[in-house]
């Protein structure tokens, strides 16, 4: 007998149209020690990424446990990225002038991981909360004296918060909408928590650009979903929440900034939410065969890389990257990368140098260590990331080393 496609998380219809089968990878940021390795203690899980042809919603099989994945050992810290503290800080001013936010309101931020954001609310005076279910990334905001509730969110916790008294004037929620099995219950959380006249704000990378330019190794079991504005405006509805605006941003290679209210708040919807709305459908994201033809993109990613990789090879020249983020433990896992394909990786995270990385068990290095070596080529492995990373490897490009992207094509820059 044939076993039958699994359901939508969100709408129960059957999940017929693949989207992507990567093979088996482990947990993109799951690294390892030595020992570790030995024990195939970061051993592989199916990841296979459906559509459901209803909703629209592009999802990952739920090969693994949110709990397994967000553990008290995870090791994605956010204020290693100056960029992205920046984003943050930019952020926060913004919502305080846009939405008039005082020392009398309240800013609560879900997956606050270690304060990176509500830090710079929380110098303007305003009073944060945090809620994240990772200890490692929680207890770095505690030790900066940013309030944190170490759980998962979802409607229990936001109806748990709200009966001891407790309502946001804006909640934050950046890059976690993805991450959640149960997507309708962590939605439902903020109906629970925002006050009447509150703002909530999502930001996720944009499903549209990972279609166009091949953003395969944003897929990894950690991410769960894959959003377009088109399934969260239903998302919000389902929940008794309205989307009216949205801001298209350049983060993590194209992401969105969605705005929602409840449904019967101040708010009128904007422009520019029906102008995305339209430039989706016109994308073909509510239709089924966009979605079948997105393997192709990943074959081409991946054959480019290893024609890279075998030139390099033969020419003796030396490959190292920068960078151990998760969507490049995707990317070498699905091209079959080994340490006689890339010899190490640097990373400014204490936590993960000494380590290796997940599968490949490239080992992770500081930068100091590769900035004392004479590679040839250095894989930028956070692309997003590509600016910030070019000028602090100066050093060694004017030395000869050239630097590598490998999305949607290999291209040494």
């Amino acid at each position: 007998m044939t076993p039958q496609n699994p359901c939508c998380r969100f709408c129960g219809a059957s999940l017929d149209q693949l989207f992507a089968d990567l093979g088996t990878t482990p947990l993109s940021n799951q690294f390892v020690t030595d020992e570790q390795a030995s024990a195939g203690l970061d051993r592989p899980y199916p990841l296979t990424v459906r559509v459901c042809g209803e909703c629209f919603l592009v999802q990952a099989d739920e090969a693994v446990a949110q709990s397994e994945i967000f553990d008290d050992q995870y090791m994605y810290f956010s204020s290693y990225s100056d960029s992205w503290v920046a984003h943050a800080k930019r952020y926060s001013e913004a919502m305080q002038d846009r939405f008039h936010l005082s020392k009398s309101s309240l800013v609560v931020e879900v997956a606050s991981n270690d304060g990176y954001l509500l830090q710079h609310f929380q110098t303007s005076g305003i009073d944060v909360l945090g809620i994240e279910p990772t200890a490692s990334t929680a207890e770095k905001a505690q030790k900066r004296g940013i309030k944190t509730r170490i759980d998962f969110f979802g409607q229990r916790l936001g109806r748990s918060l709200a009966d001891e008294g407790i309502k946001a004037n804006l909640m934050a929620a950046n890059n976690v909408l993805a991450h959640v099995p149960d997507i309708r219950d962590f939605a439902a959380g903020f109906t629970e928590l925002l006050a009447s006249d509150g703002v909530v704000t999502f930001e996720f990378p944009h499903l549209l650009n990972l279609i166009r330019l091949g953003q395969f190794d944003t897929i990894y079991h950690e991410h769960y979903s894959y959003l377009s504005l088109l399934f969260v405006d239903r998302l919000m509805t389902a929940v008794g929440l309205r989307v009216f605006d949205v801001d298209e941003l350049q983060t993590h290679g194209g992401s969105l900034r969605v705005y929602a209210c409840h449904s019967g708040a101040k708010y009128e919807r904007t422009n520019s939410v029906r102008q995305l709305l339209e430039k989706e459908r016109g994308a073909g994201l509510g239709k089924l065969d966009t979605y079948a033809e997105f393997s192709k993109l990943v074959d081409r990613s991946v054959e480019s890389f290893r024609a890279f990789l075998t030139a390099a090879r033969s020419e003796g020249k030396t490959v190292y990257a920068y960078g151990a983020a998760a969507k490049g433990n995707t990317f070498f896992n699905v091209c079959g990368v080994d340490q006689q394909d890339v010899v190490c990786i640097a990373d400014r995270s204490h936590a993960k140098q000494g380590k290796l990385l997940p599968g490949s068990h490239i080992p992770i290095v500081s930068p100091e260590k590769l900035l004392s070596e004479s590679p040839d080529y250095i894989i930028i492995v956070p692309w997003n990331l590509v600016g910030e990373i070019t000028e602090g490897l100066k050093p060694i490009t004017e030395k000869g080393a050239q630097l590598v992207t490998t999305i949607p094509e290999t291209k040494v820059l």
